[in-house]
């Protein structure tokens, strides 16, 4: 590289610096979609989530309650 003129160096680097920003394009996209998939799992596990909770909830209530206070003899 060192006998190219100055020109051609430069663009040379430059090519370079556009194959590389380009690959880095498609990492991030690759990247962004991982990410979206991630957040849309993320958000599916809380609704699921927060329904078992309140079927446990409900649960719980239908429960007699034990405390000592209705264990008279």
């Amino acid at each position: 590289m060192s006998n190219l003129n100055p020109i051609d160096q430069i663009t040379e680097r430059v090519d370079r610096l556009l194959v590389r920003h380009a690959e880095l394009q498609r990492s991030n996209a690759l990247l962004q979609a991982q990410v979206d998939a991630l957040t849309k799992e993320r958000d599916s596990l809380k609704s699921r989530l927060s329904a078992a909770r309140s079927r446990v909830d409900a649960l719980l209530d239908r429960l007699p309650d034990n405390s000592p206070a209705q264990t008279a003899p």
